[in-house]
């Protein structure tokens, strides 16, 4: 399988545990990740306790729950787990995702419920394309994996929101929109595309032959340092804020 047949560049082999591995969207799911702890960074005062809950909640709402339901519907990654255990992921991870953020609302601040409701609505309707796909699209994309997880992290440390908060929010609705408008050029060219064909013809003679390869490359070395970017920095924030 050539690289440009593989449904995204951090695919593994089809089959087995490497399925479960490939469904996380591991590059992705640390970048959305980086929104919760940017967020969470930039609030007045940082407590590591509210920060690991709200990680944790995020990765089992995001990085396995939202991601099963994703592949539940039409199979973009062409894993071999079956349906039923995507449904039975997709239940177990969204509904612990809920409880930890239900116990934290309980705990800390009762507005953090409705960070949960629409954490529970995006997830459902984002990726199973539900009230005729109305939550599916680019601007929803980058407002649920960008802007929201910020929000989230911010008022879970905060418990408000603030302009700084906004501003902040608008970075991870700018750079999620970057990342989708990027992604979906490779993952069109990955998982539709039959057969590329052509050339590039330059004004000194020279010729490059343009396949499948060429076109991903550019935009996923890309993507591949804006992940490598966002997670840095989220490091480095919380590193201040905790030290």
């Amino acid at each position: 399988m050539t690289t440009a047949q593989r449904p995204a560049f951090y695919a593994l082999a089809r089959g087995g545990w490497r399925d479960y591995v490939t469904l996380l969207h591991p590059p992705y799911t640390l970048w959305h990740l980086s929104y919760v702890a940017i967020g969470a960074a930039l609030a007045p005062e940082l407590e590591w306790q509210r920060l690991v809950w709200g990680l944790l909640a995020f990765f089992l709402g995001l990085g396995v729950g939202a991601h099963a339901l994703d592949e539940l519907n039409g199979r973009p990654l062409a894993t071999r787990i079956p349906s039923r255990a995507l449904v039975l992921l997709a239940a177990a991870s969204i509904g612990a995702a809920a409880a930890i953020g239900i116990a934290a609302a309980l705990a800390w601040n009762l507005w953090l419920l409705a960070f949960v409701a629409v954490g529970v609505v995006l997830a459902l309707g984002y990726n199973l394309e539900l009230f005729g796909g109305r939550l599916h699209g680019d601007n929803w994309f980058a407002l649920a994996w960008g802007a929201f997880p910020v929000l989230t992290g911010y008022f879970g440390a905060a418990d408000k929101l603030t302009v700084e908060a906004a501003l902040a929010a608008g970075f991870g609705f700018a750079l999620s929109r970057a990342q989708r408008q990027l992604s979906s050029v490779v993952r069109t060219i990955r998982r539709q595309t039959v057969d590329v064909s052509g050339e590039v013809a330059y004004a000194d003679g020279r010729r490059d032959a343009v396949t499948a390869e060429t076109l991903v490359a550019a935009p996923e070395r890309a993507l591949k340092a804006m992940t490598v970017g966002i997670v840095a920095l989220a490091i480095s924030l919380v590193s201040i804020r905790l030290s």
